[in-house]
């Protein structure tokens, strides 16, 4: 980091003496014009002036670039340190608009949005790899798929140079490429009917107006260049028309694709070990020719596109068949590539994302690499803690469920921990089945369903009480319980929008459907009524809890998880913490409350 910070300050000490050359060298050149005006001669210094500064000019923009590299592998490791000393939150891409209320937990365990798990991990710098990441934050893979990204990404942990190049592609703060639009125009059935011999008649028609236009101006004589205009604004009526030349389409699908070939570049070009790695980098290979190749040609197309918007070439454009021409060369290259798009962004989708979880795996080296294996549902974890917390805050729990034990029912206070513990096991399970490491010291668990009812909120444009969202969502659930693989649900204040019978018994009949179809997980509650659930499940559930203390005049709590119900209650002591309630009453209520 410091030797990037040097050679930083070097290389902007070079920009300023550069740019100041430049400016000298230009004013040179204006005084030495006037003189050569005045003496009529000398030029040849205005003319040794200028060649120095399109020398200074280049050497400058190497200089800037080089900046602009330097600054990106800056802002990098400035990145990775925010996450080592947890200030990382808010300052990354939180991915909101994957976000789904529909989904079965995505919202709950805080996959998006500022401090989510998607903002801790992504670090990609396209769009393909960014959609890869969210998709599997929100599908679990399968056992096989997990061991060869788990390989995958010990492969890419260690190649610290790679995963700086990668991530510092394109030197740009905002991603570009647009992979659905550039997906879509690539596998869009052409409208243009092939015209072998158009791009040689309009080339011949072009370069015989050119030569009209000059003639004209040397011999006074315009005939011929309004005859040739006239056949070429009617060839370029007809060719517009057969081409059916619509460069606004190429353009937007091509939207910076010169960060796209960069990344294709630097991916073609690594060695990898891992058998996933070397399959994806295969798939990139078509024919003779190297997809980055490919791409910045089509780059380079749509960039010549663009300058038909030039006030100068829509003047000849119809006369030269500038935006014909191009759009013809667009043409042959996606007849050509097109089909190919897809596997492309795919695989650089999923090379980013395993370069994703490689950082993630090189920042947090004592995190364990679950075992996730076929058979009866199971989560059995050693030593866990939520993996967004800062690990100075983060408290570790053992945690067993399975082998017989299918429902936790965990009581406790109020902030006494059951939220971030049901969480933590959620996001857990969301890594280990993305192909990451987890914050335990062990995890063995087998393929699951995750389902969560832990931040369901009403919505008052869709007319949805809280009470009627929390009920569909257990019908998902519950659905997905019907299925495979086995459900792990977590349920956090289950049906607190109602009365306490009804709360009860809808309570219990929810998770013993989902006991039934044999899912496995924890219901948080406050209500003690509900820890005499486990009671008619026998052997298949149980009750932990959390509690609190007082200790001079304060709560204190451990996040320790202990077997049984809690027998504490902190309601009124916190009321009274804030003055809601007078000094005294919350003691004196708390007994009122032991008392009955």
């Amino acid at each position: 980091m410091n030797e990037n910070l040097l050679r930083l300050a070097d290389l902007k000490k070079r920009d300023r003496l550069l740019g100041l050359g430049k400016v000298a060298l230009g004013i040179l050149a204006v005084a030495l014009l006037l003189l050569a005006l005045q003496a009529h001669h000398g030029y040849r210094w205005v003319v040794l002036d200028a060649v120095v500064f399109a020398v200074l000019a280049v050497v400058h923009e190497r200089v800037l670039k080089k900046v602009a590299e330097t600054q990106a592998i800056a802002a990098l490791y400035e990145r990775g340190l925010a996450r080592l000393e947890d200030r990382w939150a808010g300052s990354g891409e939180g991915g909101e608009r994957f976000a789904s209320e529909g989904h079965a937990y995505a919202r709950d365990l805080d996959l998006f949005g500022a401090g989510s798990l998607f903002e801790r991990l992504c670090v990609v710098r396209t769009r393909a790899g960014e959609e890869t990441l969210a998709r599997w934050l929100q599908e679990a893979a399968s056992p096989e798929e997990i061991g060869a990204r788990q390989e995958a990404v010990r492969d890419l942990r260690e190649r610290l140079e790679f995963r700086e190049r990668l991530f510092t592609a394109g030197n740009r703060v905002r991603l570009g490429v647009r992979p659905d639009k550039l997906v879509e125009w690539g596998e869009r059935e052409s409208g243009a009917v092939r015209l072998k011999a158009a791009p040689w008649l309009a080339a011949l028609l072009a370069a015989l107006w050119v030569a009209s236009l000059v003639y004209g101006f040397a011999a006074n004589e315009w005939r011929a260049l309004l005859l040739l205009s006239a056949v070429n604004l009617s060839v370029d009526a007809y060719l517009r028309k057969r081409v059916k030349a619509d460069p606004e389409a190429i353009e937007e699908a091509a939207s910076d694709l010169d960060l796209l070939a960069e990344v294709l570049r630097i991916l073609e070009s690594e060695r990898f070990n891992s058998e996933k790695l070397r399959g994806l980098q295969f798939a990139l290979k078509t024919g003779g020719v190297a997809p980055s190749a490919a791409v910045k040609r089509l780059d380079q197309i749509a960039e010549y596109l663009e300058h038909a918007e030039n006030l100068m070439v829509r003047v000849v454009d119809r006369f030269v068949f500038y935006t014909v021409q191009w759009t013809l060369r667009a043409e042959a290259w996606r007849g050509e590539y097109g089909r190919a798009i897809r596997g492309w962004l795919a695989a650089v989708g999923e090379m980013e994302a395993l370069a994703a979880l490689s950082g993630y795996a090189f920042e947090r080296p004592e995190d364990a690499w679950p075992e996730v294996r076929e058979g009866a549902a199971q989560f059995e974890a050693e030593a866990m803690a939520h993996p967004l917390l800062p690990e100075s805050a983060a408290v570790r729990n053992d945690l067993t469920l399975g082998e017989g034990l299918q429902l936790i029912v965990l009581s406790g206070p109020n902030m006494s921990g059951k939220s971030t513990f049901i969480r933590g096991i959620g996001v857990n399970a969301v890594l280990a089945q993305t192909g990451a490491p987890v914050r335990a010291k062990r995890l063995r668990m087998s393929p699951l369903s995750i389902g969560a009812s832990i931040c369901v909120l009403d919505s008052l444009q869709g007319g949805v009480s809280r009470f009627y969202a929390e009920i569909k969502r257990l019908k998902v659930i519950r659905d997905k319980a019907q299925g495979k693989p086995a459900v792990l649900f977590l349920l956090d204040e289950l049906l607190s929008g109602t009365n306490s019978h009804d709360r009860l018994e809808g309570t219990r009949m929810v998770v013993r459907a989902l006991v039934e179809h044999g899912a496995i997980g924890l219901v948080t509650t406050h209500d003690l009524a509900l820890a005499r659930i486990p009671e008619s499940l026998g052997e298949r559930a149980r009750n932990y809890h959390f509690e609190d203390r007082v200790e001079a005049g304060k709560l204190i709590f451990d996040f320790k998880l202990k077997e049984g119900v809690v027998e504490t209650s902190n309601a009124l002591k916190l009321m009274e913490s804030i003055g809601l309630l007078p000094e005294g009453d919350a003691r004196s209520g708390a007994d009122r409350v032991r008392s009955r």
